[in-house]
C-alpha cells in the first residue's frame, strides 16, 4: 500500500509499506477514504515530540470501510463504513471502564498517563495512523463506529479528533450560563472549542491569535470576538481590561506546544528533545483568567519538561482541567448537534489534498501559507 512515511524532521515521503494484517482476534483493517492532518502532526513533523522514528506514518484523523475483521470482532463487519476515534483503547480497564478511554491502561506499554494513539510517537504506543491506504485497527469492537446516516463523511472525519477535542475543552471548562471564555488558539480545535463554548451557555468568547485569516474564520465559524496578539503590547493587559479588570471566568489552551514566540522551544525540543512544549498560551491562560476561574487545557504537549507559573495558579485559586479528549464519549451528542444543523465541523476544512501531495500538504499547514486551516487527504 501507499503510506505517508516519516524520514526526520520536516522530511516525509509517501513510499510503499506492507499491507497492515490482523495480529489480535479483536483486530480489523480499514481501507481509508478520508484522513486529514492535524496540529499535533506538525509537532512530530517539527521533530517536537521524543521517539519520532523514522518509517513511521502519522495520521490519528480517518474515515474508511471495514476490509477485514479478526476471529472475535463482533460489533463491526466487513463493509461496514466506519468513523475511528485517534484514541485507542481496550474498553474494559480500569479507566475505560469510567470512561477515560484517552487513559486505557492495555494500549501503550511505553507510558504511564496517556493510552494508545494512532500515527503518533512511540510514546503513544508506536501505532501506525491513517495517512495511508490502509490502517490496522486494534479493539475494533470498541473503537470504530459506524458513521451515522445523516453525518456526511467530512464531518465524521472531523468527529474522529479536531470538533471532538474542541468540545471536549468546552467541556472541562466547565463553564457556568453566562461565562466569559477566551480560548487561545485559531487553528480547527480552537475554533471547535469557541463555537462549542456557546453550547455550553457561555455569555461572550473571545478568541486570541496571530494570524488574521484564522481569526477571521474565528469571526465567521465561531462568532466570537477576536483579539490578534501580535497586535498587542501586553495580551494578559488587554484581557483584564476587556473583562473589566477582573480576567476572564475561563481560559481554554487549544495550542499545545507551538506557543508562536517561543523561539528556543524550536531549539531544545528539536536538537536535544528537552522541552515538551513552549508554556507561552498556558501562561496567559493562567494570567488572564480571574482568581478562582477555570484554566482548560487540551492542546497537545509532550511528556517532558515546560516551565509553567504554577504557583501563580495555585495562589490565585484556579481549576486546572486536563486530558486528550476521550473523543467517542463525545459522539452521541455531536451527531444530534449536526443533524440539527446547529454545528456543521466541515466547514473548518480548507485544503484536499492526494495522498500522494502529502508532503506540500505539510508544507502548506504547518507554514501557514494559502489561509490553510484544516487539510483533507484524500487516499484513493
Amino acid at each position: 500500500m501507499k503510506a505517508m512515511v516519516y524520514r526526520g524532521p520536516y522530511k516525509i515521503r509517501v513510499e510503499e509499506k506492507p499491507d497492515p494484517k490482523i495480529e489480535h482476534p479483536n483486530d480489523a483493517i480499514v481501507r481509508v477514504e478520508l484522513a486529514s492532518i492535524c496540529g499535533s502532526d506538525l509537532h512530530l513533523y517539527h521533530g517536537m515530540m521524543p521517539d519520532t522514528r523514522i518509517g513511521h506514518t502519522f495520521g490519528h484523523e480517518f474515515i474508511g470501510t471495514i476490509e477485514q475483521v479478526g476471529s472475535s470482532v463482533q460489533n463491526v463487519k466487513i463493509g461496514d463504513r466506519v468513523m475511528v476515534p485517534f484514541n485507542i483503547y481496550c474498553g474494559s480497564c480500569f479507566f475505560c471502564a469510567r470512561g477515560l478511554f484517552s487513559n486505557c491502561h492495555n494500549v501503550n506499554a511505553n507510558a504511564t498517563a496517556v493510552g494508545g494513539i494512532y500515527g503518533y510517537s512511540h510514546t503513544s504506543g508506536g501505532y501506525d495512523g491513517g495517512q495511508a491506504e490502509r490502517v490496522r485497527v486494534p479493539f475494533a469492537d470498541v473503537g470504530p463506529s459506524v458513521i451515522p446516516e445523516g453525518i456526511t463523511d467530512e464531518n465524521a472525519l472531523l468527529l474522529t479528533d479536531a470538533f471532538s477535542t474542541g468540545y471536549f475543552g468546552a467541556q472541562l471548562a466547565d463553564i457556568v450560563e453566562g461565562d466569559t471564555a477566551v480560548v487561545f488558539g485559531a487553528g480547527p480545535v480552537g475554533l471547535a472549542a469557541a463555537r462549542s463554548c456557546w453550547l455550553m451557555g457561555a455569555g461572550r468568547v473571545i478568541v486570541v491569535d496571530y494570524l488574521d485569516f484564522r481569526l477571521e474564520k474565528a469571526k465567521t465559524f465561531a462568532f466570537a470576538e477576536t483579539v490578534n496578539f501580535g497586535q498587542m503590547g501586553d495580551i494578559v493587559r488587554y484581557l483584564k481590561r476587556a473583562t473589566d479588570g477582573l480576567g476572564a471566568d475561563v481560559a481554554i489552551d487549544a495550542v499545545g506546544a507551538e506557543a508562536d514566540g517561543h523561539v528556543m522551544q524550536h531549539v531544545t525540543a528539536a536538537k536535544l528533545k528537552m522541552q515538551g512544549g513552549s508554556p507561552v498560551a498556558l501562561n496567559w491562560a493562567i494570567d488572564s483568567v480571574r482568581k478562582g476561574g477555570t484554566v482548560s487545557v487540551m492542546g497537545a504537549y509532550g511528556p517532558l519538561f515546560s516551565a509553567v507559573k504554577f504557583g501563580d495558579a495555585m495562589n490565585k485559586g484556579l481549576t486546572i482541567r486536563t486530558n486528550q479528549a476521550p473523543v467517542k464519549r463525545q459522539w452521541p451528542r455531536l451527531w444530534e448537534h449536526i443533524r440539527n444543523g446547529i454545528i456543521m465541523p466541515s466547514d473548518l476544512i480548507t485544503h484536499r489534498i492526494p495522498l500522494d501531495e502529502i508532503a506540500e500538504g505539510y508544507h502548506l499547514f504547518s507554514s501557514k501559507l494559502d489561509d490553510c486551516i484544516k487539510p483533507v487527504v484524500t487516499p484513493a
